[in-house]
């Protein structure tokens, strides 16, 4: 993986570094230069800052002091506590940081060869796909002599100040980092993908079956490698890091640095019972304020677990801001938690692999409707349909698929300000078995996103056998901007993007013809079939100018529900469309009947309900059976195919206000700045601001109810 390691801004350590040695200079770093620009892309700095070198602070520092642990880091006066939870979580996997920080013996200081210092560094951090390698040099601000910003619990030990400068060159200055995304940072720590769970709106504290569900996720997430984190909404500016009576802090990110199952008992005792506990120990970025309540550090609680059980937990009576909690209490007290699971997609391992496909794309504008690539989310109807969309197949009779949509990230500096995310979301549409070219009419949708101005969205879903297609957006039209589109199968599914709006004209064209007609033909199901005493396994065929589709066996009915689509552009509209129904069997599948559709254009009877018939040409009879049909066609190939569906909503979904996080203040006189069309296109609810989710979307029931409350 490592070895595909991209240059960050086309700076090469090695060849950096052999420079700075052969010319017995310490390394300046020209792109992140030791200046108040390094500090500040906007205001006026505080304090008067002096850039000093490691030497310069302590004798004999190091990159580490007795190891790497999550108790080394200490934030500092940038409010970058989701940027320090994620370090703390990265601490306590020796994998994942090694990853991080690259060859660190090498990098490491040599007392006794001083002339091998060149006072030069390098970090791993995935962004946008790839991974880079970003090089900074040793000068590190300070006031007093004291670093301003993370450092570790060791004054001689600076790796958490060395990462969190690669970082903030990465971000655009230091104050960059101030107020983010936990889940952006552990994806860039791992390449993995971020799942944010809402535990309030899950109601997982009122619910056992769920949290027990959902701590068993947490729990495989955790052994297998992937960091996680936590926090607490801050509903109002005054909210922001205040502390409750319990001991936490709202507006603040924790790190889950452990989750486990804890025996009950002492002695031999707690080996037959079965009582065990679900337990998770957080850690503080500040080093400090811990839980209070039960299980904390001096609570009677631990007088249940034996000695050697606690020794092995590591728990400690000190305030170093680390601590344990019962997963109950976690979803009680806690607002949100994030799963950063690494995606395994190596065929080498025990545990399930998953197939990956990863595609760029950008939303684009144009004065060309059939050209525009940014039409914004599904209430603006009219553009809804000019974004990139993306073909998927999933081939198992069910499959959970995984799918993140990650926005390219923007750099905040005193010339361009803060770079602020659009907010982005997608949705899943189950189209026909054979679609080929870009939607221009609504289907059923699947699944949907969330919005929200984070820099990735992620979807966990379950899916039936099928094609589906994927429209990611921002939330308005017009906004423009790049980004990756992940999504993770059990099988590979065939991702590519759609790029043609109908079937392309060539010089055969003249010659061979034209489509002229496009139609969508449905087939819902069948009633009545002739079957054994077991039932049929039929399956339906749609036929039609040499294309067909084939529906998946429906086992053991006389009633089946095929549910299949297929979409043909008809050079030929005054053929008819064929549906045929077969009966699978061992040696030879029975034929139970067919359909012919006409499929005009000006029919404007969808449904249809129609009686098997027999083959024969001259005189076809009636067979048992009856099939349902809906027929939609048009003599545009790039129209709308179906009339006015009720999927279009009644009333236009809710984006809701971001987080308050530490140096993010949002005012709902600024929403008009952010986004004009505000007051006409969108409800601004203020139900709840999280510093690790930034904007979300609620799920109002009322909306798409045919669809069974799917929201946008």
């Amino acid at each position: 993986m490592f070895s595909c390691v991209k240059p960050y801004e086309d700076q090469h350590y090695s060849a950096l570094k052999r420079s700075c040695l052969r010319r017995k200079v310490l390394f300046e770093d020209p792109n992140f230069p030791a200046t108040d620009d390094s500090l500040y892309y906007k205001g006026t700095p505080g304090p008067t800052v002096r850039w000093k070198r490691p030497k310069d602070i302590c004798e004999d520092p190091r990159l580490f002091v007795d190891g790497i642990s999550s108790h080394d880091l200490h934030q500092g006066q940038v409010g970058n506590c989701w940027f320090v939870a994620a370090c703390s979580s990265l601490a306590s996997r020796e994998s994942l940081w090694q990853k991080v920080i690259p060859d660190w013996k090498e990098q490491e200081w040599e007392p006794e060869k001083p002339s091998a210092y060149a006072g030069i560094f390098h970090f791993h951090f995935w962004r946008f796909g790839e991974w880079v390698d970003v090089v900074i040099d040793d000068r590190l601000p300070t006031v007093n002599n004291q670093l301003i910003y993370c450092h570790s619990s060791s004054r001689n030990e600076f790796w958490c100040a060395l990462v969190e400068k690669a970082y903030a060159k990465l971000a655009g200055c230091y104050q960059a980092l101030d107020g983010g995304n936990t889940a952006d940072a552990l994806v860039d720590f791992t390449g993995g993908v971020s799942e944010p769970i809402d535990l309030t709106e899950g109601g997982f504290a009122n619910d056992e079956a769920k949290r027990n569900q959902l701590f068993e996720r947490v729990l495989k997430v955790h052994s297998r490698g992937g960091l996680i984190s936590a926090s607490i909404k801050a509903v109002t500016a005054a909210d922001m890091e205040a502390r409750l009576a319990c001991g936490l802090v709202k507006g603040h990110a924790y790190a889950i640095t452990d989750v486990r199952k804890v025996r009950l008992g002492h002695g031999l005792l707690a080996f037959f019972k079965s009582e065990k506990l679900d337990m998770i120990r957080l850690r503080n970025p500040w080093g400090e304020r811990e839980w209070n309540g039960p299980w904390s550090d001096t609570s009677e609680e631990w007088q249940k677990v034996s000695k050697s059980e606690r020794e092995k937990m590591g728990v400690t009576v000190q305030d170093d801001g680390e601590f344990w909690m019962t997963f109950e209490d976690v979803c009680r007290y806690f607002t949100d938690i994030i799963k950063c699971r690494l995606i395994n997609t190596s065929y080498l391992s025990v545990h399930k692999t998953w197939e990956e496909a990863r595609l760029r794309g950008a939303w684009t504008r144009h004065e060309d409707p059939q050209k525009n690539r940014s039409g914004g989310c599904i209430n603006h109807k009219d553009t809804f349909f000019q974004n990139p969309q993306y073909i998927f197949d999933v081939k198992k009779p069910e499959d959970e698929v995984l799918i993140c949509i990650q926005q390219r990230p923007k750099q905040s500096t005193r010339r361009d300000g803060k770079g602020e995310n659009l907010a982005i979301g997608f949705d899943i549409y189950k189209v026909e078995e054979n679609r080929q070219y870009r939607m221009h009419s609504l289907q059923h949708r699947a699944a949907s996103s969330i919005y929200i101005n984070s820099r990735s969205v992620f979807l966990r879903t379950d899916q039936p056998e099928g094609r589906f297609v994927i429209i990611p957006t921002t939330f308005e039209p017009g906004h423009t901007g790049e980004f990756l589109l992940r999504v993770f199968t059990d099988v590979p599914s065939n991702c590519q993007e759609l790029r043609l709006d109908e079937p392309p004209r060539s010089c055969w064209s003249s010659l061979c013809g034209y489509p002229q007609q496009v139609t969508q033909v449905h087939v819902l199901g069948a009633a009545g079939l002739k079957d054994s005493s077991t039932g049929a396994n039929s399956y339906v065929i749609i036929k039609c100018e040499g294309d067909k589709v084939r529906s998946a066996v429906q086992k053991g009915t006389s009633t089946p529900e095929y549910d299949v689509k297929g979409i043909f552009y008809r050079k030929k509209p005054g053929q008819p469309i064929t549906v045929q129904i077969w009966n699978h069997r061992v040696l030879k599948d029975e034929f139970l009947g067919q359909v012919h559709l006409k499929a005009d254009p000006d029919h404007l009877q969808a449904l249809h309900t129609l009686h098997l018939r027999d083959r024969n040409s001259r005189q076809p009879s009636d067979l048992p059976g009856t099939v349902a049909v809906r027929v939609f066609s048009s003599v545009s190939l790039t129209g709308r195919l179906t009339p006015a569906h009720p999927a279009w909503p009644p009333q236009f979904y809710h984006l809701h206000v971001p987080s308050l996080a530490r140096g993010l203040a949002w005012e709902p006189r600024t929403l008009g700045g952010l986004f004009p069309a505000f007051p006409l296109t969108c409800g601004v609810t203020w139900d709840g601001l999280c510093p690790s989710q930034g904007l979300s979307v609620p799920r109002p029931p009322e909306a798409f109810p045919s669809h069974g409350g799917a929201f946008l």
